[in-house]
């Protein structure tokens, strides 16, 4: 208290050297309008009349004017705040003190009855009367004030004396019923609601101020008085209505302020006694929670909000307050009735005010969420008869009023397939599979007449014609999902997903087109598990493993699995607006899934399963699936060329990675005799040039047919394993071929006048040239040694004398083609 006495000390000496302040312009003023009149009364000199201008005859002479000089001006006078934007000097000098002064009055009371208590003058009683007569007192000197002329000027006076004698009013209850037992609960109680009546008649009188005092004492003085004094019905019947009076002073007055603050001191309230009382009892305080949010929610805009957050919050609020309540209250009816009468009142305003759909669709997803915890719950209490009551609450309205919003297809769908989803998931034991099924497929066909009775909107991304048909295809799918074994969940799945495709072609939304692409993803999921095997034995297979076959999952899994996801990408992908911007993204997945199948299929002939089937029949299997590959490519080019290209691309990757890279025969001993290897890389040339553009492919088929020779002579040097070191006739016979493909090459070139082929020629034959001095000529001598050099020498002449004659050709030739 010392300190609260120090405090208003300091402020009293802010308000006296402001009232000083003051003070002097006053005086200023006053001076100023005293000297006004006596500067008005006092004559002045008239002004010389100007002579009148010379005329042909006399005119009257006006009489001359009197002017008097005006007053000074007055002094300059501190500017007056506005009166809608206080100032300091205002706050401090005007409004301050007449509430500090308030509260002096409080501590004065309360130091008075407690310096008495000291020195033992006074009893319990007489010291409760005492409080009780000061209360009385300042209430009735507040109303002195509104009529005394001198007090009624300041407003502030009579509030303050208002808000004082409340506060001591609820203070002198807390005294006589909580300190000293004067009084019974239930007298108490009585007494507490004519105080806060008496403080809510001054609040109108008085305003503001005195308002937030009444506020503040009749939300408090339950629990000064005994909130379980009379029983939890009192209770809530006076919170009801002090939050009533309330509600209709903040109407009436327009302080949206203060409906605001009452409901959340009513929520505040209700949370107390959420903690404070025993499960058994809080029947009454949830049912206080549907009061309190409908009167909030229609009391808030009448009150001067127009926010549309504020109007949907009170019923969020009440919505979240009861899923709170309702584990609590085990579930049970009174707990689902509370909650459906909320939810059903958020439904009927937003028919009524388009506003408040925002609460109905928090109703819908709230109500959602206290199904599911309901159901997971140990003690499900009246669940399973509030769960069919929950759906026809909205899905009813929903469906009656689809054509006036897009929410109201939300709130329709939430309501016919929200229930039903939810319990079938959570507790599937409740019914049999086929009665699930049963209510699904009601339930997907009331969906898919959301989706048919929206299908003419114009509103791009409309929740009822897209959210209908994909609600739809769920319901359908987990229907028919729990009378298949779930090895045909994929199937139910395309089945779905074709549904949708056909509904989006009828309609030709564009949003609804790209639909099916979730379908798709969902057949996908269902098929993962052959997928990650194959994707396991991929891994294998590019680390260089070449024994895969074991690591194949079972061929039935796999057309399960993947024959539903390829059928439904290839019945719909005829359409090309199906799928939007992922077509090519479905297209590529039903591709490579197909490629997957096709895969499997062509490792079962061979059935490498050990590493002597790999050396004997690995090459010619890896050989036939490039190929085959590379054949596809090229037949598809025209036709399909976004799949023809990734087909051609998987082909070259193959041939590079695995024959040349991990898996090359020279290195890894494989039988290359049933196919033989110069045919592999001929056919993979061939196949390059046919399907690459030029000059590309003229090159890729030189380097091809330097490998193919290359081939050619280390498999008639080896036979069928071709690993092994270099031998000197095959040293030879690579010198003899490579010279003779040389020549081919400068043949060709001059021939067809392809300059690739013709450098290509001559380089080889400058690398021949090369070896044959440096590296096979060393390794001969005597007659053999001459042979050769002889015969180079007049290949090498007669090369030259050709490529001659042709170098000099070509310009005849340009001159007359020209």
């Amino acid at each position: 208290m010392d300190g609260i006495l120090f405090l208003a000390v300091v402020a009293l000496g802010i308000v006296a050297m402001a009232q000083g302040q003051r003070l002097r312009a006053l005086t200023r003023r006053i001076e100023w309008l005293e000297s006004a009149p006596r500067a008005q009364s006092q004559p002045t000199r008239a002004a010389e009349p100007a002579p009148p201008p010379p005329r042909p005859a006399p005119a009257a002479i006006t009489p001359p004017v009197q002017r008097a000089e005006a007053p000074p001006p007055p002094p300059e006078l501190d500017p007056e705040p506005e009166a809608d934007r206080p100032s300091l000097e205002s706050l401090i000098g005007a409004r301050l003190p007449v509430w500090i002064g308030a509260v002096a009055l409080v501590v004065a009371g309360f130091f008075l009855v407690r310096y008495a208590v000291e020195i033992g003058l006074l009893t319990p009683a007489v010291r409760t009367i005492l409080a009780a007569l000061f209360a009385v007192i300042l209430v009735g000197a507040s109303e002195a004030a509104r009529r005394i002329p001198a007090l009624a000027e300041d407003h502030r006076i009579a509030q303050a004396l208002a808000g004082a004698g409340i506060a001591s009013s609820y203070a002198t209850l807390y005294i006589a019923a909580a300190l000293y037992n004067l009084i019974g609960p239930l007298p108490a109680f009585i007494l507490m609601i004519g105080v806060t009546a008496l403080g809510l008649f001054l609040a109108l009188r008085h305003g503001p101020p005195t308002a937030v005092l009444a506020l503040a004492g009749g939300f408090i003085a339950p629990l000064v008085a005994g909130y379980d004094a009379a029983g939890i019905g009192p209770l809530l019947v006076y919170l009801g209505l002090f939050t009533a009076a309330l509600f209709g002073l903040a109407i009436h007055r327009g302080w949206g302020w203060l409906a605001l603050a009452a409901t959340l001191v009513g929520f505040g309230w209700v949370n107390f006694l959420l903690v404070a009382l025993e499960p058994t009892r809080l029947t009454g305080p949830a049912a206080f929670v549907i009061a309190l949010a409908l009167a909030a929610t229609l009391a808030l805009p009448r009150a001067g909000y127009t926010s549309a957050w504020l109007r949907t919050a009170p019923l969020v609020a009440g919505l979240i307050q009861l899923l709170i309540f309702a584990p609590a209250l085990a579930f049970d009816g009174f707990a689902w009735s509370f909650y459906l009468i909320l939810a059903g009142a958020a439904l009927i305003l937003a028919w009524r005010d388009e506003r408040h759909l925002p609460g109905a669709l928090a109703a819908l997803g709230l109500s959602l969420v206290l199904l599911a915890a309901a159901l997971v719950a140990p003690d499900h209490g009246a669940t399973f008869i509030a769960a069919p009551v929950l759906a026809l609450v909205f899905a009813v309205p929903g469906l009656v009023l689809l054509d006036r919003a897009r929410s109201w297809a939300i709130i329709a769908l939430g309501g016919i397939a929200g229930p039903v989803l939810l319990a079938n998931v959570l507790e599937p034991s409740r019914l049999a599979d086929w009665h699930w099924a049963a209510l699904e497929l009601f339930a997907a066909a009331l969906a898919f007449v959301v989706s048919w009775r929206r299908r003419a909107a114009t509103d791009s991304h409309d929740p009822g014609l897209i959210g209908g048909a994909l609600t739809a295809a769920i319901l359908f799918a987990t229907a028919v999902g729990q009378l298949v074994a779930i090895e045909w969940i994929g199937a139910i799945f395309g089945i779905a997903t074709l549904g949708l495709g056909l509904w989006a072609r009828h309609t030709g939304d564009r949003a609804l087109l790209m639909l099916p692409a979730l379908g798709i993803a969902a057949v996908l999921i269902a098929a993962i598990a052959p997928i990650l095997d194959y994707a396991l034995l991929l891994a294998q297979s590019l680390s260089g493993e070449g024994v895969t076959s074991p690591l194949l999952p079972p061929l039935a899994d796999a057309f399960r699995a993947l024959v539903p996801l390829i059928a439904t990408i290839a019945l719909l992908a005829p359409d090309a607006r199906l799928f939007g911007r992922l077509r090519n993204t479905a297209l590529g997945i039903g591709t490579a899934v197909a490629l997957l199948l096709l895969y499997h299929l062509a490792k079962l002939p061979l059935a490498i399963a050990s590493d002597a089937r790999f050396e004997s029949l690995g090459f010619i299997e890896r050989a036939a699936i490039t190929h085959a590959l590379f054949a596809a490519a090229f037949l598809l080019r025209s036709r399909l060329p976004a799949i023809a290209l990734p087909l051609f691309g998987l082909a070259l990757g193959r041939l590079i990675w695995f024959d040349l890279i991990v898996l090359n025969p020279l290195f890894v001993a494989q039988q290359v005799s049933l196919f033989p290897l110069a045919l592999h890389v001929a056919l993979a040339g061939f196949w390059l040039y046919r399907f690459l553009p030029q000059p590309i492919a003229t090159r890729a088929a030189i380097a091809a047919a330097l490998l193919t020779t290359l081939a050619a002579v280390r498999q008639a040097a080896h036979g069928g394993i071709i690993t092994g070191s270099i031998g000197t006739g095959e040293n030879y016979g690579y010198s003899i071929a490579l010279l003779l493909l040389a020549l081919a090459g400068l043949t060709l070139g001059i021939r067809s006048g392809s300059r690739d082929l013709r450098l290509a020629g001559l380089g080889l034959l400058t690398f021949v040239t090369l070896k044959v001095f440096l590296i096979d000529a060393a390794a001969l001598d005597g007659l053999l040694r001459i042979l050769s050099f002889l015969g180079l020498g007049i290949a090498l002449i007669g090369i030259g004398w050709v490529y001659r004659r042709f170098l000099a050709a070509r310009p005849k030739a340009s001159v007359a083609n020209t």
